[in-house]
């Protein structure tokens, strides 16, 4: 079985219904009309472009017998920016005839972008647009910082943050691609946004800026929006980052960063609610999807948890870490499921990140993985509730083990994670690292159906970035500070030492 999951005026994105992480058991066809579009395919999740608007089309695969029957959606217009002027050689500047053809076009109307290198500054986008990016096509961002405009933290209260750096307010740069409270939006397409910024000054100087990089999208509390099919890659910072939105669909996008470049993060939802990430591949030089919600300041005055986030169906590749959580949390994080991806050669799978401070609102809950599988993770599972950011990161106040420290209203709460259905094979520093604070530990870990294997020429390293952590080399599952772990035909192959690394904590069921 397949099903429809998106359409555009112009494209649609389909998903298998299988039980397999990314891709089909099988290769298989694609028959557009009756007519075979493209080669052989073997990924759950795959995209037809090129599609006319307001069109009946039936599509079938050559593993089935049964269609899928859709209409793509009407448009009001059709504006082509080289008919407005712009020329796409990589070398004009064509950011005012691009910027144009989306003040122009009215709601429901398409935005085209032809094949060619259009190099722009920022550009912005607006509501009942849909921007399509063809195949070959290049918005190439300016290289010159000074053409990326300062965004004020803060305009007035009614307003709130309008730009932020990790999870507070702080002056930046014009995101390459944005948009503030817009609506009903989309960019399709097999192009790229390429942020450039391997040819700027952006990765030299990556900390201590007075103003904050620019993130190669930023979508400030906009509402039903779809990225489908685009590459985006080259940002100066994080790649695509939402924030306080709701109702956005990432479907068969691709991010790609050099693993070097600095704070390249892959897909950030920062207090969003309602995201769907199906079908994607992220290869970065950070983390690879990192859901947050702000530091405290954030957290405690707007109490926007980012909540309800579905990944299914990924490639995540490189990286820190492959799906993370935090450390910018103090909204909280709820309702978040993972299911049907492969992560290869992350430092770590899941990452979750806090410490002291972070506010009573920072909770975490709720967090399914299932049907995973991860090869070349360093350490596949990590929650850490001392990692040493911010100024004061590697202060007493962060690693103490005091057990007098009392619970008040900077203490975070990790709640229960269900790990199960998950293959980890060339393991190399340990299964799993769970440290939980001494005043407040995680509550409940279930990890079912989960197999480790090591790498046999494994060289360790620390497991999670936190004070006072030792070196890690082949070993199970370190835990401490969990009122309970439950274990259900969980297997080791190749570990070195006890499966079972305890130290202060409850209950632990293996069964």
């Amino acid at each position: 079985m397949f099903k429809l999951i998106y359409k555009s005026s112009v494209s649609a994105c389909f998903e298998l219904d299988n039980n397999n992480p990314y891709y089909s058991p099988e290769g298989y066809k694609v028959y557009l009309n009756g007519v075979q579009a493209g080669g052989e395919r073997k990924e759950n999740v795959f995209s037809l472009f090129n599609l006319e608007p307001d069109t009946e089309y039936s599509v079938k695969i050559s593993l089935f017998a049964e269609e899928v029957k859709f209409k793509t959606c009407p448009e009001t217009a059709l504006v082509n920016v080289r008919e407005l002027g712009a020329k796409g050689d990589g070398v004009f500047d064509d950011t005012y005839y691009v910027q144009m053809a989306i003040d122009m076009c009215p709601k429901g109307g398409r935005v085209l972008i032809p094949a060619g290198s259009y190099l722009v500054r920022p550009i912005v986008l607006k509501s009942g647009v849909t921007l399509e990016l063809k195949k070959d096509a290049v918005l190439l961002g300016d290289t010159l910082e000074e053409h990326y405009p300062y965004i004020k933290a803060t305009l007035d209260e009614d307003d709130g943050v309008n730009g932020s750096w990790e999870g507070e307010p702080f002056d930046c740069h014009q995101s390459f691609v944005s948009a503030y409270k817009q609506k009903d939006f989309a960019i399709v397409g097999e192009g790229t946004i390429d942020g450039n910024a391997q040819n700027s000054t952006w990765w030299q100087r990556p900390r201590g800026r007075k103003v904050a990089r620019p993130r190669l999208m930023f979508l400030n509390r906009c509402q039903n929006f779809v990225m489908h099919g685009v590459t985006c890659q080259h940002s100066a910072a994080w790649n695509l980052h939402p924030f306080f939105s709701q109702d956005l669909g990432f479907y068969d996008v691709r991010i790609n960063n050099p693993k070097i470049s600095p704070n390249t993060d892959g897909l950030d939802p920062e207090s969003c609610d309602r995201v769907d990430i199906v079908g994607c591949v992220f290869s970065v030089g950070d983390d690879c999807v990192a859901i947050k919600s702000g530091k405290r300041y954030m957290g405690m005055k707007y109490k926007t948890p980012a909540s309800n986030h579905t990944l299914r169906n990924d490639l995540f590749r490189n990286g820190h870490g492959a799906i993370v959580l935090g450390s910018e949390m103090s909204g909280g994080v709820k309702n978040l499921t993972v299911n049907r991806c492969i992560f290869e050669n992350t430092d770590r799978g899941l990452r979750i990140k806090t410490r002291r401070g972070r506010g009573k609102y920072g909770v975490i809950d709720g967090v399914l993985f299932e049907n995973i599988k991860m090869h070349g993770v360093l350490t596949p599972l990590v929650i850490n509730m001392y990692y040493f950011c911010d100024p004061d990161g590697h202060t007493e106040a962060v690693w103490s083990r005091d057990p007098n420290i009392p619970v008040d209203d900077g203490t975070p709460y990790l709640g229960n994670f269900t790990f199960r259905d998950i293959e980890c094979t060339d393991v190399d520093h340990c299964a799993a690292y769970f440290d939980g604070l001494v005043e407040q530990p995680i509550n409940q870990i279930t990890i079912e159906n989960v197999s480790f294997s090591y790498k046999e020429d494994a060289v360790g390293g620390h497991p999670a970035m936190l004070e006072f952590v030792r070196d890690y080399r082949k070993e199970g599952i370190y835990v401490d500070n969990v009122n309970k772990l439950i274990l259900k035909n969980v297997t080791f192959d190749g570990v070195e030492g006890e499966k079972i690394i305890k130290k202060n904590c409850g209950e632990i069921i293996e069964c």
